[in-house]
């Protein structure tokens, strides 16, 4: 049976009050300051949680000296929201609606963020960066033409081949963001003769662009490595969604989160930045989901982003005492949580993984969302907790 008391220590002494306080000596009590600060969702569009990062946000760019952010959306669509940020170049209403892939760009939270860093932004001669970290995917994917054209149009002859042959190679792009090939890999392009030209040049692109990088300026270089990462990763995928073997979803989902490993090592380049995303993509453990008869397992973006920042990343994973009707049982650690006396706190993971020994797992009513799993709390930095989430999207 558990109570505000756990395995002899209270469980007050693992956790603080979350606010600016609390934040930074959190970041105080980690063994090196983070370029990557990770805020895991427990479960998308989750109103309070929303509120909460931006709070965090603002503190840490208030008192901390961070100056970028990342969520998990579409790194190309990104660029127009940063654009806004630098420059109003476009409206509110038109950058979230245009800006945010998943259907981030409808979160009230979102629009108040990108609202403040622009505001911000027009009083600060050091500017904030906003950064989607995500491919252009989910499990399908978009086609590789923006990545590739804007690629080819930064570079200088001799090129591998004309916009005209790129353009024909491509082709509808329609052909490339067929839904139906999720389920039916024998409706993908990804091996035809076209896609296997394409990715060859993608090749001969990046490596140009290698040998160009000093006729480029600051931000035609940054915007040139990101348009070549997205290619070759959308080619890549778009491979291996042609795939028939049992291990297609597994190799997918693994390709994902390491093209959004490598977007977070370039948003790293930048300076202190937090990093906004589901607790699946940002965990130091393996990934494991269940689908169909099979188990699929594949790294995440956190734990390969850990491999290469070591003590330089850190992750805060978020968890919920009662979420929308579904309220945790008193021996799961959400249950032992929601017995401390603040509405919102940051709990030291690792002290709590020492304290709690046996707790039960929990399981949700609510699919959307993924409990804490006990045998990985030592994975985990710290925990920031809402004993309760009501708005749940």
């Amino acid at each position: 049976m558990f109570n505000d008391t756990v395995e002899g220590m209270d469980i007050k002494e693992t956790a603080r009050p979350l606010d600016g306080t609390g934040v930074s000596a959190f970041l105080r009590s980690l063994p090196a300051l983070p370029l990557l600060l990770g805020l895991g969702e427990a479960r998308h569009f989750v109103g309070e949680l929303g509120d909460v990062r931006n709070e965090i946000f603002r503190h840490l760019v208030e008192h901390e000296g961070y100056r970028s952010f990342a969520i998990e959306s579409d790194c190309l669509k990104g660029l127009m929201v940063d654009d806004h940020l630098a420059t109003g170049a476009g409206t509110l209403d038109d950058v979230m609606e245009h800006g945010f892939s998943h259907g981030f760009g409808a979160s009230p939270a979102n629009r108040e963020l990108v609202r403040w860093m622009r505001a911000y932004n027009e009083e600060h001669e050091e500017k904030l960066r906003f950064y989607g970290f995500d491919g252009p995917l989910e499990y399908w994917a978009e086609s590789p033409r923006q990545a590739l054209t804007g690629l080819h149009g930064l570079l200088d002859g001799p090129l591998p081949c004309t916009m005209e042959t790129l353009d024909a190679l491509l082709g509808p792009d329609d052909r490339w963001t067929n839904e139906a090939t999720v389920m039916d890999p024998s409706q993908s392009i990804g091996q035809s003769a076209d896609a296997q030209r394409l990715r060859l040049i993608a090749d001969d692109l990046v490596a140009l662009l290698d040998t160009q990088a000093p006729r480029l300026s600051a931000e035609d270089g940054e915007r040139a490595a990101l348009y070549g990462r997205t290619a070759v990763g959308l080619l890549r995928y778009h491979h291996w969604m042609a795939d028939t073997s049992p291990a297609r979803m597994a190799r997918l989902s693994g390709l994902r989160d390491a093209m959004m490993a490598a977007n977070l090592r370039a948003v790293a380049e930048h300076g202190p930045a937090l990093v906004f995303a589901h607790n699946v993509h940002l965990q130091r453990n393996k990934s494991l989901m269940p689908l169909g008869d099979q188990q699929l397992e594949w790294w995440s973006a956190g734990a390969i982003t850990g491999t290469h920042l070591g003590d330089r990343y850190a992750f805060l994973a978020s968890a919920f005492g009662t979420a929308g009707d579904d309220t945790p049982p008193p021996d799961t650690v959400e249950g032992v949580l929601s017995t401390l006396p603040w509405d919102r706190s940051l709990i030291d993971a690792r002290r709590l993984a020492g304290a709690i020994t046996k707790p039960a797992p929990r399981v949700s009513h609510d699919f959307r969302y993924f409990p804490l799993d006990p045998a990985q709390l030592d994975m985990i930095d710290g925990v920031v907790f809402l004993k309760q989430a009501v708005r749940l999207g």
